[in-house]
């Protein structure tokens, strides 16, 4: 491995296989698993399987955590991964707070560092706030960093790493935020909405796949989409602007331009401390969303939700609840439940934008790294469809 400051280079994990063991032994947690299963599991030889666990202990990202009782023969050799033989940064720039995590392989949280962040200011203000945040949570010891993955409000592009018209915040249209940060901080960079991040983080945890929507409320509101099993962004990356739809043709003007906006509605509700009418919104735009893509289940995440989470799951709960009934005697209610954590799980589902590729859960344009030539490492950048299985 080398673990030069400009990032961990992994050429093992360029191998589909590699990435296929990888991840079996990221499952198996502290307990390992043999060989013998890993070749059942994958369908590889065994002498393949025992090719790939030689480099990935070669390459000090797996190692040997006992033995384990055999039907005849010796007891077979488990192996485990190494959780902290590399980690990832994760990034969430909010309009007014900036969050940073150090997250090791097996997905655990070892840093993170939270402080305010004006988006409105000039960009390299805002840039150096971002490396400075990356290199706080790295700490002295710099370990191994594949990359930084960062979560912004869209829109943007998430393939160029470009930023578009931000709500509120149109100076950013066209900032080449990936490349910028990228040789800021000489690691390799993905970007990614935030949403979409929160989306990506929350899908992996799931024992299967799932079509949920995570609505995220904080100092905007929008929606990150798991929809047959991969995270959802639209060719323009576009798709999750759930704020923006209107609800109410002549209501208060919104920040994006148009009037009656759901974002603009709720966080009016927000602002007068009217929380059940927040909750009343906000359902009334995930039962839009329910009845138009049929999922299965409505996460709902971000500061304003933490702060009362039990009222807005029983509002949101309400209005679908009141919208099955109205469906008939098949409509039956969508789950609505609340991600812990306020704004953390969008950093560290931002994070996992540069893990989840390691570990074959992210599929990408063969032969392309994200940041370009300055940032060595085997980050790609991601599709229109993240595929989670």
């Amino acid at each position: 491995m080398n673990r030069s400051n400009s990032g961990a280079n992994l050429p093992t994990l360029r191998s589909h296989n590699a990435a296929l063991v990888l991840d079996l032994l990221r499952a198996a947690g502290e307990r390992g698993i043999s060989r013998l299963e890993l070749a059942g599991r994958t369908g590889l030889t065994p002498q393949a399987v025992s090719k790939i666990t030689a480099r990935l202990r070669g390459e000090g990202l797996a190692a040997e955590a006992g033995h384990r009782a055999s039907t005849g023969g010796k007891p077979r050799t488990v192996l485990r991964l190494v959780p902290d033989a590399a980690h990832a940064v994760g990034l969430h720039l909010d309009r007014d707070e900036l969050t940073a995590v150090l997250v090791d392989l097996a997905g655990t949280v070892t840093a993170s560092r939270t402080g305010p962040l004006d988006l409105g200011a000039p960009a390299d203000e805002v840039l150096g706030a971002a490396a400075g945040a990356v290199a706080a949570v790295r700490g002295d010891g710099a370990p191994a960093v594949l990359g930084v993955g960062v979560a912004v409000p869209g829109p943007l592009d998430h393939r160029g790493g470009v930023l578009h018209r931000v709500t509120g915040f149109p100076q950013w249209d066209g900032y080449p935020l990936r490349d910028a940060l990228a040789a800021r901080t000489g690691l390799p960079v993905v970007i990614d909405k935030d949403t979409n991040a929160a989306a990506l983080g929350l899908a992996l945890q799931a024992p299967a796949p799932a079509d949920f929507a995570y609505l995220h409320l904080g100092t905007g509101l929008g929606s990150g989409l798991v929809l047959g099993g991969a995270v959802h962004r639209g060719a323009r990356t576009g798709a999750g602007e759930f704020g923006h739809q209107t609800v109410q043709l002549d209501g208060a003007p919104c920040s994006c331009g148009g009037r009656g906006c759901i974002e603009a509605l709720c966080l009016a509700a927000v602002g007068r401390g009217d929380v059940a009418e927040a909750a009343r919104v906000l359902g009334t735009g995930a039962a839009n969303l329910v009845g138009l893509l049929d999922i299965d289940r409505v996460v709902l995440g971000g500061r304003t939700v933490a702060a009362e989470p039990d009222a807005y799951v029983r509002g949101v709960r309400a209005v679908l609840d009141e919208r099955a009934r109205q469906g008939g005697a098949d409509g039956a209610p969508v789950p609505v439940v609340a991600a812990g954590g306020g704004d953390r799980p969008v950093a560290e589902g931002a994070a996992q934008l540069i893990l989840a590729p390691l570990f074959g859960r992210v599929g990408g344009a063969a032969g392309e790294r994200a940041g370009g030539d300055r940032a060595a490492g085997p980050v790609d950048p991601l599709p229109e469809r993240t595929e989670l299985g």
